[in-house]
């Protein structure tokens, strides 16, 4: 005798799986920071390249706003040209 009313299909409730859509729950409710952001693409800004990305591109921030800067390294001094803002960090060049 079997207690499985899922036709012989294996009960994957307990286990966050199942056919429901189990597993991770997401909450799409989630609100994202949609404040100003302290850099605007296209203007130039004075920062101080802290780290190394996994990509190899430094990372500076403004008023604490991730910037990845392509060609920047750890400890340099350099004027930056933002070439695009997202909603977690900006990306930008090394001012000529």
């Amino acid at each position: 005798m079997s207690f499985d009313d899922n036709s012989g299909r294996r009960d994957n409730r307990r286990f966050g799986g199942g056919y429901r859509g189990g597993g991770r729950r997401f909450n799409n409710d989630r609100e994202f920071d949609d404040r100003p952001k302290p850099v605007e693409t296209g203007k130039e800004y004075d920062v101080s390249i802290t780290e190394t990305s996994r990509q190899g591109d430094g990372i500076a921030r403004v008023d604490g706003f991730v910037i990845f800067v392509k060609g920047g390294q750890p400890g340099q001094e350099t004027k930056i040209k933002i070439t695009q803002v997202g909603r977690r960090f900006a990306t930008a060049e090394l001012a000529q």
